[in-house]
């Protein structure tokens, strides 16, 4: 006796893994990130590109961390070990996040050049880097850098979750009392 043949298509190895991507993307979607935005200089002038895959690693000596996307057109140049800043954005700043995406919104930058990689003024944070090592990580690179100058100030940061720019708040009453 014959089995009945199904009429449902099968689908190929690729829809398959599209489909899981797609889900994986969703579901790393839900951790809440900052919004920094890699700044490095470049033949025609200081350069940047919004990221949120950024991470301390190391005290001494002083690394962090940023993966960048083999697709990305500055990938080549940064994982060939330039100096680059990180600059971690205030809530306020969603249209400099925006305008390093490939949506470019034309907003004016500010720069500071004062250093061996340029820098955004205003941020809440920054982190001027020496290039320190480079892994290959499946499309991305990994790209650590050893943290030469940096600063900070206070306010609200600009956080990313499920794909949308979002203010996170700092806490600023009540806890100067705990130490």
């Amino acid at each position: 006796m014959s089995r009945p043949q199904s009429t449902r298509r099968v689908r190929t190895r690729a829809e398959v893994e599209a489909e899981l991507a797609s889900t994986l993307r969703n579901s790393l979607g839900r951790f809440v990130t900052g919004v920094a935005v890699l700044t490095f200089n470049a033949e025609e002038g200081p350069r940047g590109m919004t990221i949120n895959s950024f991470t301390s690693v190391s005290l001494d000596p002083p690394l962090i961390l940023v993966s960048i996307a083999r697709s990305s057109r500055s990938h080549d140049l940064l994982a060939a070990g330039i100096p680059f800043t990180v600059n971690i954005l205030g809530a306020e700043q969603e249209t400099i996040a925006r305008h390093f995406t490939r949506r470019r919104e034309d907003v004016q930058v500010h720069w500071s050049l004062e250093a061996s990689s340029p820098r955004l003024l205003g941020t809440l944070a920054h982190f001027e880097c020496m290039p320190w090592r480079s892994y290959e990580a499946g499309d991305h690179t990994l790209v650590l850098g050893e943290v030469t100058d940096f600063a900070a100030r206070e306010g609200d940061a600009l956080g990313f979750f499920t794909s949308r720019f979002m203010p996170v708040a700092e806490e600023r009453l009540g806890h100067e009392d705990l130490f």
